[in-house]
Parts: structure tokens; C-alpha cells; sequence
């Protein structure tokens, strides 16, 4: 016994002393790898919308109603079905509706705490007693272990179960109970929960799902380009901070900075007001929805115009700095003709530049002979803004958590996930990206880009900080960058140009040959999977399943699960977003309708109603051994084996 293995196994010794405490171990770790895996749930490009997401996230994407048919088949009529559904995502309001509606409340109190034991015993089958244990809220454990475990040596079991919900009920603890089996269930019926990026941006409860993410049971996530634009904003970078309220002012989403984040945007909105007031502002309209108080319109348009046009500046001069970008057609204010009112813009397939009349020339604070320098009170609100976002705790908590649990991309139970695309050539081949003076292409282009989107945020040298923050911004938009995967960003053009031809925003190659299996095998090859069952999930470009678009590609290699989680795109994609669900038995896909609100779903019991798309029926049930969790107990197992062989043998002496 020597080297590394030696030290493992004195390590061992420590926790298991002697070969009766060694040989446990083997056989628990053993049974638990003949356990069926795990239910793991991916959502993607949820973009603020809370009320949908925290639906879907209660519901398992449909997997509780699909366990109660399975549970109670036509024992219970559709209607209590229906019931117990939404009593299990919404338990606090549907117990707070039976107090009020219920004859005999006592009745429905012992009815749905027999059916959602019932529901807990079969959603917990497939794990071990320990982890089950584990997942009991605290002041119900001993109860509840008492309601789901067998007592082989009662005899009249029914009566035994009966007099402790009895009891439950008696001395008013029963809705309390209720709350606690119904978020129990929630958090069995999904094992682990893949969000592969975009959680920011368009819609007005971002705050909220990162609350919901930081207090989930077992999560991880993937960047996206929106996600990477905040981060980048909570380091401090100026021009991600730009974007981050542009867009919020865009979509009349500027409450998700006040109200939720606390952000005193109170610098920017005199500003606005002193500089724009009598600007011409109609090309900065608001896309708001119906929960926008429409009395903050006209300022909230002239906040919108006035970060824009710090946020151009601010590209520009970070453009300026790094010419390996290769961005300078981005580069928008110094192509401005201010005496003729146009615009010159580079056409990428003549390769030439084209005028535009432009829609807008009301610029207060641009000179045309510096069109990228702030004026000095364009830099003191960006430096009160920025002490805003690096200030604020509640940000900067939820943006650790995107770097403890997230990157650019995962591995998981042998799939690949990732947001964007790997950037590719025409010809399939992978696209190299000069990154500060260096040549990356496919695997090593995100590990690159993470490792800088890492030292953004926490090194501590000033200069690599800054490098790494201007690759954070890269990142959310650049032509190289793998989770935009465009040849550019539109946003300029949009605002100023009414010519459609010049808002088009080209799909990197990787878009138009994701339906070749050599691409496909390419790019999971890239990464180090070469299982014929391995599978990429993408989010990011939407699904327009209106138009006859599946998510399903390469025969299923491929799935592509962004199908317009976000009201802005629901008219785009027909549907509202797609999720996706990998079990022991396979892999299927939710198409959800339009989600009406969390109350309609508490007062009409109206659940999300989700098509489902199978995408994979394994073959055999996979296990706890066919997966990541599977190899890291085998190797325990062995390293458990050796032990026992190094007591037997003397060469560890064994203690009582």
C-alpha cells in the first residue's frame, strides 16, 4: 500500500474503524447504486417571469399530476385530482379557501392528509430512507417518518395511521401539516434542476427566481448572455451596467432595480430629466406590460434615451481598447453625419458601408468631434450608479450564487449543457477567437471566457479585474462570444434606423448545421463525451413552434428547449417555453400554454396545461449506477474494499 491510495485509506480508517463499520458502508453504498436515478428538471430563458417559473417549478413541468394518475388512477374523480394538484403547488392559499368553503373542514382536512401521504409514499419510493430523512421539514420529521415508513409489528396499521392524523387534527395542526407534506412532495418529484441561462432581463421578477433558486434543494446553472450582463454590472463594469437599465428601461422594468434590488436610480432620472426634458424621445418608447404604472411613462422614456446613449459611449471607448474584438462596425456614433442626419453601416456581405437617415438627432450630450467621451455629468451618475450595484447585498448575493452553482457550460449524468452555441465556421469546423492576444476555438474558447468571467468578479489586482470585467461584457455580446452566438447586436439600429435590412442580427453557422449528426458528434467529442447516448441542451434562440419548428434535433442528439418562457416571445414561438424532463424510464418535453397568473391557478385550480413531447424511452430503467453520483459511489465502494483487505491483512489495524 502506497502513495495516494495509502493516504485515502488512513483517511477511511478514521470515519470506518473496523470491518464491521467498512462492510456497512459497502452494502448501503451497493443498494443505493440499485436505485432508480433521479428526476432532473431543465428549464431555460425565463427571463423574469416568476409567477410562471415558480408554477412550473411546483408542478415538475407536469410530473405531480402524472404521479397522482399513477397513484390513485379512477379511485378519485378528475376533480379531486385537479384539487390535489393545486392544493400540493399552492398549499397556504387552498387551505386558506377550505376554511372558508368547506361544510365540514375537519373532514377535507383528514381526507387530503390521507392523499398526499399516499402521494409521499410514492414519490419518495425510489430513495433511500437517509435521503428522504434528510428532506423532512423539521418540526414534522418524526411524524411523518412515523405516516410513510411500514410497521410490520402493528397489526391493525389503518387504525394506527388514522389516530395520528386524528390527533394532527385535533389539536390544530393540521393546516400547518399540510403545508409541510405538500412542499415535501414539490421537493421529491424533482431531484435536481438544470436552468441553462438567461434568468434575467424583459420580465419583472428576476429577484424573485433567484431567491427560489438560492433556497432549491440541488440546482445548477448555465450561464446565458443575460445572466452574464449582471454579473457584470454587480463587478462594477460601466457599460454592462448601461445595458443591464437600458433594458430594463426598455421593457418598463426599472421596479425590478428600485423595488427589488433597492438600486437608487433616483441619479439617473434627474439627469434624465435636467438633459432630456425637451429632447425628442419617440424612438425610446416603453415595451411595458399591464402590471407597468403607465404615470412613470414619460420619464421612465427619457431615463430609457438617456442611458442608451451613455451605454453607445461606453461600447465605444471599451471597443477602443480592444481592437482583437474585432467590433468596430459596432462603433455607431462616430459614423453619425450630424450636419446631413445619417448614419453610415457596414453591410457584412458587400463589405462596404451604406447611409441611413437616422430617426432621431436630438443628442444633448454628444460632440460630434468626441462622440465617445462622457460629459462630466454622464461620469458622476455612472459613478453613482456603480456604487449602487457594488453596493448592493441582495445583488451581489444572488450573483455568488450564479458563480458556486453555474458556468458557461456542464457535464451532467453523461449529457452537455450549455446556452448559447459553439461557435462554428461555415464548414463545421470550430470558429478561433483571438482572447487577449490568444487563439481559443470550441472547449477551450469556454473555458477561457470563464476563466476571465471568473477573474471579473473576484481578483483582486485591479488591472486583471478590469481585463476580465471587458470579457464579461465580450461575453454578453460579442461576434466570438459562445451564449450570443450572433454576428452582432442590433441595438443601435433598431432605435435609429427604420431600413428592417440593417436590425438583422446573423446566427452563427452553428444554427443552420445543428441538424448534422457530424456536428452534433463533433461538438460532444469536443467535450469529452463519446457515448451514443449522450445529448447537448440548448436554450437561448426561441423555438418557433408556430411556424412547424421542433425542438427535437438531430434525431433527438440535440434539444433546444427555449420556447418562449418569456411573454416577449410568446407571439414568436406560439407556445410558453418548453421544459424538459429526464427520469429513469427517459426524456420527454413539456410544451407549456400561456401561464394566466398564480391566483387564477389558486381560485379555478386551472393548473399550466403542458403537451408532452417524448424524446427518448431508455431502453432498460437507468439507475443511481448509470449516473455521475453512480461513479463517484463505485469509486468509494473500492477504496471501502481495499480498506477492508488492508484490516484483514494487518496492514491497518482495526479500533473499537
Amino acid at each position: 500500500m502506497e502513495g495516494k491510495d495509502s493516504k485515502v485509506l488512513k483517511v477511511l480508517a478514521k470515519q470506518y474503524r473496523n470491518v464491521a463499520a467498512a462492510s456497512t458502508e459497502i452494502i448501503n453504498l451497493q443498494s443505493i447504486m440499485n436505485l432508480p436515478k433521479g428526476t432532473e428538471h431543465f428549464l431555460t430563458d425565463i427571463h423574469g417571469e416568476y409567477e410562471q417559473f415558480n408554477h412550473v417549478l411546483k408542478n415538475g413541468s407536469g410530473s405531480v399530476r402524472k404521479k397522482i394518475d399513477e397513484e390513485f388512477g379512477n379511485t378519485i374523480s378528475s376533480r379531486d385530482k385537479r384539487g390535489l394538484a393545486t392544493l400540493i403547488y399552492y398549499p397556504e392559499e387552498r387551505v386558506e379557501i377550505a376554511k372558508k368553503e368547506e361544510e365540514n373542514i375537519e373532514d377535507w382536512y383528514l381526507i387530503s392528509l390521507h392523499r398526499l401521504v399516499q402521494m409521499i409514499k410514492r414519490v419518495s419510493s425510489k430513495y433511500t430512507r437517509s435521503k428522504v430523512r434528510k428532506a423532512l421539514p423539521k418540526d414534522f420529521a418524526y411524524v411523518i417518518e412515523e405516516l410513510i415508513t411500514e410497521k410490520e409489528e402493528i397489526h391493525d396499521k389503518e387504525a394506527y395511521y388514522n389516530e395520528i392524523l386524528h390527533t394532527i387534527i385535533r389539536i390544530g395542526r393540521a393546516p400547518q401539516f399540510i403545508v409541510a407534506l405538500s412542499r415535501l412532495i414539490q421537493r421529491l418529484v424533482i431531484d435536481h434542476l438544470h436552468i441553462v441561462g438567461d434568468i434575467y432581463d424583459r420580465g419583472p421578477g428576476p429577484h424573485i427566481i433567484m431567491d427560489t433558486l438560492c433556497a432549491y434543494h440541488s440546482v445548477d446553472v448555465q450561464w446565458g448572455n443575460h445572466d452574464m450582463v449582471w454579473m457584470g454590472a454587480a463587478s462594477g463594469h460601466l457599460a454592462c451596467i448601461a445595458n443591464v437599465l437600458r433594458m430594463a428601461a426598455r421593457y418598463g422594468n426599472l421596479a425590478t432595480l428600485e423595488d427589488g434590488y433597492g438600486i437608487n436610480l433616483l441619479p439617473l432620472a434627474t439627469f434624465a430629466m435636467e438633459v432630456y426634458g425637451e429632447c425628442s424621445c419617440d424612438v425610446f418608447a416603453i415595451r411595458y406590460n399591464t402590471d407597468y404604472n403607465t404615470k412613470d411613462l414619460s420619464l421612465d422614456t427619457k431615463m430609457h434615451k438617456a442611458i442608451a446613449m451613455i451605454q453607445f459611449k461606453l461600447e465605444g471607448q471599451l471597443i477602443m481598447r480592444h481592437p482583437e474584438f474585432g467590433m468596430d462596425d459596432r462603433m455607431m456614433l462616430d459614423k453619425i453625419d450630424f450636419e446631413r442626419g445619417v448614419v453610415s453601416i457596414k453591410d457584412t456581405e458587400a463589405d462596404s458601408y451604406k447611409e441611413y437617415a437616422m430617426l432621431d438627432m436630438d443628442f444633448p450630450t454628444v460632440d460630434p468631434r468626441n462622440p465617445f467621451a462622457l460629459t462630466e455629468e454622464e461620469s458622476k451618475v455612472m459613478a453613482r450608479l456603480q456604487q449602487g450595484f457594488m453596493q448592493c447585498e441582495k445583488l451581489q448575493r444572488h450573483v455568488r450564487f450564479l458563480y458556486a452553482k453555474g458556468g458557461l457550460y456542464k457535464i451532467y449524468n453523461g449529457d452537455l449543457l450549455y446556452h448559447g452555441c459553439v461557435p462554428m465556421n461555415d464548414d463545421g469546423s470550430f470558429v478561433s477567437v483571438d482572447i487577449c492576444g490568444k487563439r481559443y476555438s470550441g472547449k477551450a474558447l469556454y473555458d477561457i471566457l470563464e476563466y476571465y468571467a471568473r477573474r471579473g468578479y473576484y481578483a483582486k489586482d485591479n488591472g486583471e479585474r478590469a481585463i476580465g470585467q471587458d470579457m464579461m461584457w465580450y461575453i454578453w455580446t460579442g461576434p466570438g462570444s459562445p451564449v450570443f452566438g450572433k454576428e452582432k447586436m442590433a441595438t443601435f439600429e433598431r432605435y435609429f434606423v427604420a431600413e428592417k435590412e440593417t436590425h438583422k442580427e446573423q446566427k452563427n453557422s452553428y444554427y443552420r448545421l445543428l441538424e448534422q449528426e457530424e456536428t452534433v458528434e463533433r461538438i460532444l467529442n469536443e467535450f469529452g463525451l463519446h457515448d451514443e447516448d449522450a445529448h447537448i441542451v440548448n436554450g437561448h434562440v426561441p423555438v418557433e413552434q408556430i411556424n412547424g419548428e421542433s425542438p427535437i434535433k438531430c434525431g433527438g442528439r440535440l434539444l433546444i428547449i427555449d420556447g418562449g418562457f418569456s411573454k416577449a416571445y410568446q407571439k414568436k414561438t406560439g407556445i410558453a417555453g418548453y421544459t424538459l424532463v429526464c427520469n429513469s424510464r427517459g426524456m420527454h418535453l413539456a410544451a407549456h400554454e400561456p401561464f394566466e397568473s398564480a391566483q387564477a391557478a389558486i381560485v379555478k385550480e386551472s393548473d399550466l396545461f403542458s403537451h408532452s413531447i417524448e424524446v427518448e424511452t431508455y431502453p432498460r430503467r437507468k439507475l443511481v449506477a448509470d449516473t455521475d453520483i453512480g461513479r463517484t459511489i463505485r469509486e468509494s465502494i473500492y477504496y471501502l474494499e481495499e480498506l477492508l483487505e488492508a484490516y484483514r491483512d494487518g496492514t491497518i489495524m482495526e479500533e473499537e
